[in-house]
């Protein structure tokens, strides 16, 4: 049976993690499929926090491009731009694999993350981005891949945006949605807007909303 150790004060975790890539030891590291993503497995040890080496631990690991997401919103109509398209890691979801979700794509070689940003928001909806407020940087899932998310919100002005926009080379099919931040936010809480790029960039809003509308 494991021991219960007492929870740590939180005034006690420093700002920097204790531990670094250099204490990893990997001793293996397997490719097991290379398509548009790559799947590799990991054969590696770790330093504890109490001291000494984990034993031999092996891990799959899901390597992908960073990724950018864009919540566009419109401080004068106090509105969202969303996009639906298919997902097909939803495949199985209960209600639909259409999701609700910000404009996102991936970042190439050579690009800068609000390069991205803007080129997506074009391909994607169609509109081009003023301001650009940078939110957080986050990893989706580290247990399992190595995507970093940078997360932005786009300030935009959403008269005339809607229809189908997309690359038909990338076999896009995304429809735009222009919605009352109000109508946005009934959708989140009741389950509708269910990925984590939307979820996090929404609270955000809900937070600021009201100083962005007074700059107005």
């Amino acid at each position: 049976m494991s021991e219960t150790r007492p929870p740590a004060d939180e005034q006690d975790l420093p700002l920097v993690a204790p531990f670094t890539a250099a204490d990893v030891d990997l001793a293996e590291r397997r490719c097991l499929h290379q398509g548009f993503f790559r799947l590799e497995e990991l054969h590696l040890r770790h330093r504890l926090f109490e001291g000494g080496w984990s034993g031999r631990v092996v891990r799959e690991v899901h390597h992908r491009h960073d990724a950018v997401g864009v919540l566009l919103y419109d401080v004068e109509r106090d509105t969202v731009v969303l996009v639906e398209q298919f997902r097909a890691g939803a495949l199985d979801d209960p209600d639909s694999p259409w999701k609700l979700e910000v404009v996102a794509g991936l970042v190439e070689r050579g690009e800068s993350v609000a390069e991205v940003a803007r080129r997506e928001t074009m391909e994607e909806a169609g509109c081009e981005v003023g301001e650009l407020i940078e939110l957080h940087t986050y990893y989706p899932s580290p247990g399992a891949c190595d995507e970093r998310v940078t997360l932005f919100c786009g300030l935009v002005d959403s008269r005339g945006l809607g229809g189908v926009h997309g690359l038909d080379e990338e076999h896009e099919d995304i429809r735009v949605h222009v919605l009352p931040f109000t109508r946005a936010w009934e959708l989140l809480q009741a389950g509708r807007l269910d990925n984590a790029m939307c979820l996090i960039a929404f609270h955000w809003l809900a937070g600021e909303r009201a100083s962005l509308r007074a700059r107005r």
